[in-house]
């Protein structure tokens, strides 16, 4: 499960271990759940910025940057703090593969997320061409609308079961990524849901 934070929530100085009690109460296993935050918030790179990702590191929590290449900071935060994935952001993803910078930008993305040991996340994905051509650079999950749109929590279920039911609709995406051959050696997509819209990942 994803979980956008806002400036003030990330401000917070007890908040790594609200979310530890929160986990607790809930039975939810710490690794099952993303903290997303922006650039802007890292660009912040005070004490407490630090001790709050040292305390999410301590219980467990996966923490991801949210619509990654659009904020203004250095990348030397990556070397900082501790962060799993990278988001790239939909602007850089509308018009691949027939945009020649933003598929520049998306190889750039992918490239530097890889050799830092981090996954990559694909917003804004809306067609199987951005699926295939996101697949040849071993990204690792991709959320947008051609998975679902964004949908009330009483909804969600529904969605599963005529997911896991095979629904032609959902499933249509799926049948060219699995049966395409992947020269990069790249991981086959399945869908999960997604905070906003619905998220897939790499098998």
């Amino acid at each position: 499960m994803a979980v956008n934070l806002s400036a003030r929530q990330f401000r917070e100085p007890d908040l790594a271990q609200q979310i530890a009690q929160l986990l607790s109460t809930n039975g939810l296993a710490p690794h099952r759940l993303e903290l997303e935050l922006t650039e802007s918030l890292l660009m912040e790179d005070n004490e407490l910025s630090r001790k709050t990702l040292i305390g999410f590191a301590q219980v467990g929590v996966c923490v991801a940057i949210d619509d990654f290449g659009t904020g203004h900071s250095s990348l030397a935060y990556l070397k900082r703090f501790k962060v799993d994935t990278l988001k790239i952001d939909r602007s850089f993803v509308r018009d691949v593969p027939h945009d020649a910078d933003n598929c520049a930008i998306a190889t750039a993305v992918a490239a530097l997320a890889h050799s830092m040991k981090l996954s990559v996340v694909c917003e804004g994905v809306e067609n199987i061409e951005q699926v295939e051509y996101m697949r040849t650079l071993g990204c690792d999950a991709i959320q947008g609308y051609l998975l679902a749109r964004p949908m009330p929590a009483d909804s969600l279920a529904g969605w599963l079961r005529r997911y896991r039911a095979g629904d032609e609709a959902l499933n249509a995406w799926r049948k060219s990524s699995t049966t395409t051959a992947d020269p990069a050696g790249t991981r086959h997509l399945h869908a999960v849901p997604g905070h906003t819209g619905s998220r897939s990942k790499a098998a």
